[in-house]
C-alpha cells in the first residue's frame, strides 16, 4: 500500500481519531511505499496538528532508515508525469504529491492508499482511512 500525508499524521499523533485503524492497517501488509514528496507534505500538516518538530524529525528519519518502508525519490521524469497527471485532470483539486503518488501507485501496481484523502477515491484507488 502507499502510505500517503493523511497516513502518516495517523500514524505519528495518538489523538487523531484514525489512530488505532491506521496502525491495524500499517501492521497488516508488508508493502509500504511513500515518496519524499509526502514527507515533505507531513512537515507542514503535523506543525498545524500541533506536533512537535522535533518529533515530527525523529519520525521522519525513522521511516527513511526503515528497511521495510520503500521510499520512493521523485526525480525530474516523475516530477513531470506528475504535472501532466495534473493537467489532464484539470477539474480535479489534486495537488502535485496526489499526482505523484498516483503515478507511483500505477507503477508498482498498488491499489490501496493508507489515507483519508479523496482525492485517491476519485482517481479508483482505495482509500483505506473513510
Amino acid at each position: 500500500m502507499l502510505i500517503d500525508t493523511s497516513g502518516w499524521i495517523c500514524l505519528l499523533d495518538k489523538d487523531e481519531p484514525r489512530h488505532k485503524e491506521g496502525v491495524s492497517y500499517y501492521h497488516s501488509t508488508h508493502s509500504r511505499i511513500t515518496t519524499n514528496y509526502i514527507l515533505a507534505e507531513l512537515v507542514p500538516l503535523a506543525n498545524t496538528r500541533g506536533v512537535s518538530r522535533n518529533k515530527t524529525c525523529e519520525f521522519i528519519r525513522k521511516i527513511e532508515k526503515d528497511k521495510s518502508i520503500r521510499l520512493v525519490w521523485v526525480d525530474d521524469g516523475l516530477h513531470e508525469q506528475g504535472m501532466k497527471l495534473l493537467e489532464a485532470r484539470l477539474d480535479k483539486t489534486y495537488s502535485l504529491c496526489d499526482a505523484v503518488s498516483f503515478i507511483v501507485m500505477r507503477e508498482y501496481n498498488l491499489t490501496e492508499a493508507l489515507t483519508t484523502d479523496r482525492h485517491f477515491k476519485q482517481e479508483g484507488f482505495v482509500r483505506l482511512l473513510e
